[in-house]
């Protein structure tokens, strides 16, 4: 057996356990390779990380198995590995919070592929600073994901709210918006829910909300499930656990029209290119709903008198 391998990350030292160990078989990615990866998108990823409580998607023996979903940080994990306790329904959780690219490089010798965020951080977990629509098409045909990604957008620009996106690394796409924290999630999710019945009373034959995938007759799911406590989304660079190890990688809009474009355009060997640009940058102002929610009544109500 290999001897730890040691990854400088920050002012730390890391030993990656069994680096030869192969998380894709059917790309010969190790352990290491993973690590590596993660050490560096550190700087561009951790922002998006910081105070934010992480439920992590661990395959320590590779993507071929099924893995797992872990909440409560492991008991062994080192001190210098910050933690937030948060309430659940009978009791608590401590979740791992990733401060610094020691943490990152940590998870990833765990097994940890893929780390999901909460879209709250710890300090006011029930205050969302941001909003998701997860796009998920019920195949791959991405023209689909591309369509309901503008109309979304243009959507989201009547209301004067600034949108971001990003591949999934999957099959579909995320929009998200930047929020002041003034909302509980219950009011976001009931925002979202009406933003999303807007969109899809202008396109009914091609966008739903319904859950079910039987009642969706092959029309694009606007899924908003991930809007509420205690509910994560998948975090911008992450490594998705799928074969060629795809990434959840931040674009512009202006990429929608790149013929090119796919949810899994973007892999772990694209590091060096990821961090060329920040689509993401300049970060918007975050918004408070009230406004937002005032103008979607107009345009519901718009919408309603020409109907």
């Amino acid at each position: 057996m290999t001897a730890p391998q040691k990854i400088r990350a920050g002012r730390r030292t890391v030993e990656v356990g069994r680096p030869e160990k192969v998380l894709f078989p059917e790309d010969g990615i190790t352990k290491a390779g993973l690590a590596t990866y993660y050490r560096t998108v550190a700087r561009r990823m951790l922002p998006h990380l910081r105070g934010r409580p992480l439920m992590l998607e661990r395959h320590p023996d590779g993507v071929g198995d099924r893995g797992f979903m872990q909440k409560d940080i492991p008991d062994h994990f080192p001190d210098w590995v910050h933690r937030a306790e948060l309430p659940k329904e009978g009791g608590t959780v401590t979740y791992v919070l990733c401060e610094d690219t020691a943490t990152l490089v940590l998870l990833a010798d765990q097994g940890c592929i893929t780390p999901h965020r909460w879209l709250s951080r710890a300090d006011l977990p029930d205050r969302p600073d941001r909003l998701v629509f997860d796009l998920d098409p019920s195949d791959d045909d991405f023209a689909r994901v591309r369509d309901a990604a503008r109309w979304l957008h243009d959507l989201l620009d009547e209301l004067r709210l600034p949108s971001q996106l990003m591949t999934t690394g999957s099959r579909g796409l995320h929009v998200s918006v930047p929020l002041d924290r003034g909302a509980a999630f219950d009011e976001v999710r009931a925002f979202a829910a009406d933003v999303a019945g807007v969109l899809t009373a202008r396109h009914p034959d091609r966008l739903t909300t319904e859950a079910r995938k039987k009642a969706r007759g092959g029309r694009l799911y606007v899924d908003l499930q991930r809007n509420a406590y205690g509910q994560t989304s998948v975090a911008p660079y992450a490594v998705r656990a799928r074969p060629g190890a795809p990434v959840a990688a931040p674009i512009a809009w202006g990429d929608l029209d790149d013929p090119g474009l796919d949810a899994r355009r973007w892999t772990l060997a694209d590091a060096d290119r990821l961090l060329e640009d920040d689509p993401w940058t300049p970060t918007p102002r975050p918004r408070a709903l009230g406004p937002a929610a005032q103008r979607l009544r107009r345009v519901t109500e718009g919408h309603a008198a020409r109907a």
